[in-house]
């Protein structure tokens, strides 16, 4: 995939009476922890031409242009009836202001509170808006009698599926979607989109596996053919297979031992942005997460996941030097429901100042709560650098409520079996990974030659693990192979906890390589590698890389190893 590549609209029809029309970016599109993989994104839009005709979802500001082009030169306008919204979001709003201005006839479809953020976002409160709860029929002729399904999470209250029995399409909006930029309009051979899928599935719809399962539900009572998503490649080929890993993935969220309470509100974005990352990081950690936009949940809600979850975190933007009222009402709940022994944690982003983060830490502190992770304080919108560091706190957090629980359920002995497996020989190694602003390393020891031609290993990397992020297919690192006899200050140095987003090689000796990875300068041999897929493997990823450069750097050292106690942890 080239980067370079100008953005660009691709329109194909996918069925009877039926387009789509994917605006296309080859590059990362936004920061956000949803985009991290840097694959691009497709915006797909769609156009139904019955006796009457209707889009389904417009896509955002930044291809405004290249949109509206693309729809004219294909279709007169002036004769669309009706702009169909699977949810409502401002990046959306300069989009639909000038489809309303060549095209003032058209009505708005969407839920409920689609309507209200949609007359917010156009400062419009007489817009026409045909508001869909789910028994409701919208006729285009030609069989096409559009159904709707209500499919609300806390991120996307006004989300909405449309169904065309015509055709058998579900418009699925944001589920079942990914963020890679390709020519391929649906999904053949598609499981090289599996890690695509599951890394956009754990970063939008992890935290609200329960509203997810139930949308499943919903949608189980439509015979469907083809889900038209909102991102990535249509899915006809995998159907099947991703449908049931959706709810693979939901039950294994829902029926996790620890839950997190993850209540916020966002005035614009920045916040729920933040929100995402530390829920990436708590949930790659095997701890669950119950993901809460206070401004759309009920109190009682909030109480009960609060109840019921070994930790919470709270985040908030700061308005006029305060804190939104659904944030101060949660904040409430909070105090007067969480015990001491609930593990919290405080995030926000501002504009001008950050009051509301001091005051919920403030209050949280006299309280008498212990912290999983510093408070997060970010001014304006977040960049890569903030995300690493909102999913390392994330994960840090989580790995302290799993710490918390093996203190209270004491480790059997190792046995026979696992004190053998530890004694498995492997070279010991130091990973190392640096992508634009985010860096990392980790120890690792589990490291086998997989293949000759082209020279290639594998590595087992923990989920928890920082650097996991930068393990994706098309990531670049380097493998440090240490040297027996220094080996034990580097393994020390890399085995201490480092705080989120800490530089790992602060005071270690390094240079940097031709793929921009650090090189740890007393090691006994580097390999520069490119991760070409990956395997998950129960509580680890296991990546695949080929070799594509390497030197030795002491020709008479001898390679160091590690013999571990157990084979079941480190």
């Amino acid at each position: 995939m080239s980067v370079n590549k100008p953005r660009d609209v691709q329109v194909y029809p996918i069925a009877t009476d039926t387009r789509v029309l994917r605006s296309r970016s080859w590059s990362r599109l936004r920061f956000e922890i949803e985009y991290a993989l840097a694959k691009g994104t497709t915006a797909n839009s769609y156009l139904i031409e019955g006796d009457k005709t209707a889009i389904i979802d417009p896509p955002g500001e930044t291809f405004t242009q290249i949109y509206l082009e693309a729809l004219q030169q294909r279709f007169d306008v002036t004769k669309l009836d009706y702009v169909i919204l699977g949810h409502v979001n401002p990046n959306r709003a300069e989009t639909l202001k000038a489809l309303l201005e060549i095209a003032p006839q058209i009505t708005f479809v969407c839920s409920n509170p689609g309507a209200k953020n949609l007359r917010g976002a156009l400062g419009n409160p007489d817009l026409p808006i045909i508001v869909m709860r789910g028994e409701e029929i919208l006729d285009l002729g030609q069989g096409h009698h559009l159904q709707f399904i209500p499919t609300p999470n806390p991120r996307y209250a006004d989300q909405l599926c449309t169904y065309d029995p015509q055709t058998e399409i579900l418009y699925s909006d944001k589920l079942f979607g990914a963020h890679v930029c390709g020519d391929q309009v649906f999904d053949e051979g598609w499981e090289i989109y599996n890690e695509d899928r599951r890394y956009y599935f754990d970063c939008l719809m992890a935290p609200h596996a329960r509203q997810i399962e139930t949308a499943l539900d919903k949608l189980a009572d439509f015979p469907v053919r083809m889900y038209a998503t909102g991102h990535g490649p249509l899915v006809r080929y995998g159907l099947i297979d991703l449908t049931k890993a959706y709810r693979e993935w939901s039950q294994q969220q829902t029926s996790a031992d620890l839950t997190v309470a993850l209540i916020y509100a966002s005035a614009y974005g920045n916040t729920t942005t933040l929100a995402q990352a530390i829920a990436r990081g708590i949930t790659k950690a095997g701890v669950a997460v119950e993901s809460i936009n206070c401004e759309f949940t009920d109190p009682e809600d909030i109480r009960a996941a609060v109840e019921k979850s070994a930790g919470f975190v709270i985040g908030s933007p700061t308005l006029g030097g305060h804190a939104p009222t659904p944030v101060q009402t949660a904040l409430g709940i909070v105090l007067s429901t969480a015990t001491n022994n609930q593990l919290a944690g405080v995030f926000g982003s501002f504009g001008w100042s950050g009051e509301a983060v001091d005051l919920i830490e403030g209050k949280l502190k006299d309280a008498g709560y212990r912290f999983g992770f510093d408070t997060i304080r970010v001014k304006f919108k977040p960049n890569d650098a903030t995300l690493q560091l909102c999913e390392e706190a994330g994960t840090d957090f989580a790995q302290a409520l799993k710490k918390a629980k093996k203190v209270r359920s004491p480790s059997q002995p190792a046995t026979t079996v696992e004190q053998a497996v530890g004694r498995i020989v492997g070279s010991l190694c130091v990973l190392t990974a640096k992508e634009g602003d985010r860096s990392s390393a980790m120890l690792a020891s589990w490291v086998s030659q997989a293949s000759f031609n082209p020279p290639g290993l594998t590595i087992a990397v923990a989920k928890d693990r920082a650097i996991e992020t930068l393990t994706h297919s098309g990531d670049k690192f380097v493998l440090n192979i240490l040297k027996e006899g220094n080996h034990l200050g580097l393994m020390k140095h890399f085995l201490k906890p480092f705080g989120p987003a800490q530089d790992r090689f602060a005071g270690v000796a390094t240079e940097e390589t031709e793929n921009g990875s650090p090189v740890l300068t007393d090691a006994l041999a580097y390999l520069e590698c490119s991760v070409q897929n990956r395997m998950e493997s129960g509580d680890h990823w296991l990546v695949y890389a080929t070799v594509e450069n390497g030197k030795v750097l002491n020709q008479d050292g001898v390679t160091a190893v590690h013999h571990r106690k157990s084979g079941t942890h480190y």
